[in-house]
């Protein structure tokens, strides 16, 4: 062996640890791949069939050689142009199918419920757990200053930090000068709406100039980006006031990030599930008045089940991205972690509409009425999943764990006048469209992935990212196409499904729903319903094993209400409708006194 092919094969062997492979596993295709001036030869196009899933034979196999080695070349060239973050493929999904028109809609100004009208409280820490709807009443009528629910809050993420670990950097001084400005306008009269004086946090893949935005991960602990999200600069323009950046999964997956666990305040011995972690366990626990998330594969209503918020997943397309860590470019959603529905509603308000920069947001009225009567929305509901067993013998993981509570809610509804219509989910495969999201994410952090830097990542179990990313690497782009080409039949379904419907009732857990409407696009709004006895536990945290105590805590359980795209209004106002009736979303949490 020359000098330059041991060096050659040197580098092969590096790149392979990079990827998390070792060095004897499919030498063929992967030094193919990587090896300049090694051919390629019928017997590496060979072995990498095996993993495309494809047979050719040896004649076959030898017109494709010219073919792969220019395929080759094309990948290495790409290689060496550096690709930020922020920079998107130049393709736009459209959830809304070919031939549909939405509906006419013309803006018209935010209608909201009544609000009792409530007297300044002896103790400040007495309007930790209020919804915006309160708090923005005792701004507006300066029952109470910005600067003081400001100082609470900020005093309250210091306290309960340590315990729940869902805040990665405090924006103290920010917050201070703009509560400081919120309290100086509104004296001179110059009231912005609802957002204006209230204290947020914003999930920390949102970029704010002059603090850390870190992603949750290790790589990035020390990364700044000299802007401002979009989200973040409309939030400043509706008076809002940012007292924290919160903590997400790695990345966004999960609640596990580069310092700890975020933590669950019904229960800080479990996780608050994520990957908007910290907006979820904050706002739960009444650190924040609301906080920003994002979702693409269930990060808003996963966290917000756990953690008795309320969620707003809004239509794919509504709320601009600009500014923000992109995961998948056609299945991110930022979105709202409020106290209840019309929190979310108010916020969505601030931030929707295009800024010219996110191509995939539409121009299209988002009119919040809150005074909607529940008895005039056609409401259909998932019978089948409602009908579902409480325990399934035969797939226990599909059980029917919160029948009780879905069953009640359901109850709810038809005394508000609901007439509940059965549904069903569309017949689709969604395993088949799974390599969309894994392709993009591969896509996103590839130069983290052949860097190598993906180690610094703190989870890197089989399910996690680093090795989702290495296997992203192995996709087709003709499967990926073809995933895609699925998902346009899917969102053709989605959109049948709700011509005679405003709202899908739907359990949050126990179906495909949750998977389908992130490939659909489909809105969805996610809030408290009860309470179950806590999941066990897969694990404790630093590694040690946790047993939950017996009988276990009683933590929150949500309901889903889905609506069609971009009508946001109709699964907010059913939301809106079940929490003038019921009480779960206003539980606090039994959080110490520290």
């Amino acid at each position: 062996m020359t000098a330059s092919a041991s060096l050659d094969r040197r580098s092969f062997m590096l790149r392979c640890s990079a990827l998390g492979i070792g060095g004897t596993l499919l030498p063929g295709v992967l030094w193919s791949q990587v090896v300049q001036g090694t051919p390629i030869t019928r017997e590496s196009i060979a072995v990498a069939e095996q993993i495309a899933g494809v047979s050719f034979t040896d004649e076959q196999r030898d017109m494709m050689v010219r073919n792969l080695t220019n395929q080759r070349a094309a990948s290495e060239a790409l290689h060496k142009i550096p690709l930020d973050n922020a920079v998107a493929p130049a393709i736009v999904f459209d959830p809304v199918p070919p031939g549909v028109t939405l509906p006419p809609k013309t803006a018209q100004k935010p209608v909201r419920d009544r609000v009792p009208v409530m007297a300044r409280p002896g103790s400040l820490e007495d309007l930790a757990f209020l919804p915006v709807t309160q708090l923005s009443e005792l701004v507006r009528t300066r029952k109470v200053k910005s600067a003081e629910l400001t100082d609470m809050y900020l005093s309250r993420l210091k306290r309960y930090d340590p315990l729940l670990k869902c805040v990665i950097t405090l924006t103290e001084e920010r917050a201070r000068a703009q509560a400081k400005a919120a309290d100086e306008d509104i004296a001179r009269g110059k009231y912005r709406g609802p957002l204006h004086g209230i204290p947020w946090g914003a999930k920390d893949l949102l970029a704010v100039k002059g603090y850390l935005t870190t992603w949750g991960a290790g790589p990035y602990k020390n990364q700044t980006i000299d802007t401002d999200a979009e989200v973040v600069r409309r939030l400043d323009n509706a008076g809002a006031v940012l007292v924290a950046k919160l903590t997400l999964g790695e990345l966004a997956q999960g609640d596990v990030w580069f310092d700890g666990t975020t933590r669950n305040p019904w229960w800080p011995e479990q996780g608050s599930s994520g990957s908007s972690a910290g907006p979820a366990s904050a706002t739960a626990a009444g650190l924040v008045g609301f906080s920003i998330g994002t979702e693409t594969q269930g990060s808003i209503s996963s966290p917000s089940t756990r953690c008795g918020a309320s969620g707003l997943r809004p239509t794919f397309g509504r709320v601009p991205r600009t500014g923000a860590m992109a995961l998948s470019w056609t299945m991110d959603k930022l979105g709202p972690i409020c106290r209840s529905a019309e929190d979310c509603a108010l916020v969505l308000g601030a931030i929707y509409g295009p800024d010219g920069n996110d191509l995939s947001v539409r121009d299209y009225p988002f009119n919040w009425d809150g005074t909607r009567k529940a008895s005039a929305l056609r409401v259909g509901y998932l019978k089948s999943a409602f009908d579902a067993p409480e325990h399934n013998p035969d797939n226990p993981r599909f059980g029917h764990a919160t029948k009780a509570q879905d069953d009640a809610a359901l109850e709810v509804l038809r005394s508000l006048g609901v007439k509940l219509i059965a549904k069903e989910l569309p017949d689709i495969n969604t395993q088949a469209m799974s390599g969309i999201l894994t392709a993009e994410a591969g896509a996103a952090f590839e130069e983290l992935t052949l860097s190598g830097r993906v180690n610094e990542m703190v989870q890197q179990n089989a399910a996690a990212w680093p090795n989702t990313f290495r296997a992203a690497q192995f996709i087709p782009a003709v499967d990926y196409v073809n995933a895609n080409r699925v998902r346009t039949l899917l969102c053709q379904k989605w959109h049948e499904l709700f011509n005679d419907i405003d709202v899908l009732v739907v359990p949050t857990n126990g179906s495909a729903q949750l998977v389908m409407t992130n490939l659909s696009g489909n809105p969805a709004v996610i809030v408290p319903h009860g309470f179950a006895e806590a999941a066990p536990l897969q694990g404790g945290f630093n590694g040690q094993p946790a047993t939950p105590p017996s009988p276990r805590p009683q933590t929150p359980v949500s309901i889903t209400f889905l609506g069609p795209l971009y009508q946001e209004e109709f699964p907010l106002a059913l939301a809106h409708a079940f929490q003038r009736v019921t009480d779960f979303h206003r539980k606090q949490p039994p959080l110490p006194a520290l």
